[in-house]
């Protein structure tokens, strides 16, 4: 039977959609041992071959929800083998009240455990350039992605968005990766003058700091789901920013 005009035009285009499919980025969930217990986390991998850099993924203080997931595949769309934690172990917040009382009752030393554990997990990958390890969080998770720099020395590099910032010079000190930063002008709790206190203690102590703040925006301006603060222009210069970044300084 032979194939002519439109039907000719719609077999070539399924099977572009198929390869398209074949080269896509493939998710599963993972579990990996932190400690004597066992974490789960959401794996994202390039569809390409080879060897990757990584990235951990640290969600906001509502927990692993989609969003953060959604994040997680454009990182692997990206090139970056990307791993998003599940610091809360699988609960996640609606309210701002029920996101605080999982923030209030999660142990800062079972988290920097889960997130040193997701560290070792993808330095194991054979599919992962293991010197070529990054973090990435917003809000809560931009504070530990901050945390992480300070306690992992073989960290490549560190993005943080609107995350709680160190003051102490040690912790400073201790951070021997590159880090970029996004953050809002109207923001309350990590203010500009903040920020600058962060940027400028960096460089005194010989870091690398690529800190931006945006006019207009306030906390938690890249999540549309932040109905009233979301700021679409702001959210995808600071996508921008990071994948550069980390381009930059993972590959």
């Amino acid at each position: 039977m032979r194939f002519r005009g439109p039907i000719l035009t719609a077999c070539v285009l399924c099977f572009l959609c198929v390869a398209n499919v074949s080269a896509a980025v493939r998710t599963k969930t993972v579990r990996y041992r932190s400690g004597n217990e066992m974490v789960s986390g959401y794996l994202a991998v390039p569809g390409t071959p080879g060897k990757h850099p990584a990235l951990i993924v640290i969600h906001e203080w509502w927990g692993l929800v989609p969003w953060v997931k959604e994040q997680t595949r454009k990182f692997a769309a990206a090139g970056f083998v990307a791993l998003a934690v599940d610091l809360y172990r699988g609960q996640t917040a609606t309210t701002p009240a029920g996101a605080r009382k999982l923030m209030m009752a999660l142990p800062p030393e079972r988290a920097m455990q889960d997130l040193q554990a997701a560290f070792a997990y993808l330095e194991s990958q054979p599919g992962v350039r293991a010197a070529k390890i990054g973090v990435v969080g917003w809000c809560f998770g931009g504070g530990w992605a901050l945390r992480l720099a300070v306690h992992q020395p073989r960290l490549a590099a560190c993005a943080v968005n609107y995350g709680e910032l160190p003051t102490d010079p040690e912790q400073i000190q201790a951070i021997r990766c590159p880090v970029l930063g996004n953050f809002g002008a109207l923001d309350p709790g990590i203010t500009p003058a903040k920020v600058r206190a962060f940027e400028a203690a960096m460089k005194q102590a010989g870091k690398s700091i690529n800190a931006k703040i945006y006019p207009g925006a306030s906390h938690a301006f890249e999540n549309p789901n932040n109905k009233m603060g979301y700021r679409p222009e702001a959210a995808a210069n600071a996508w921008k920013r990071m994948v550069a970044f980390f381009d930059q300084k993972l590959k």
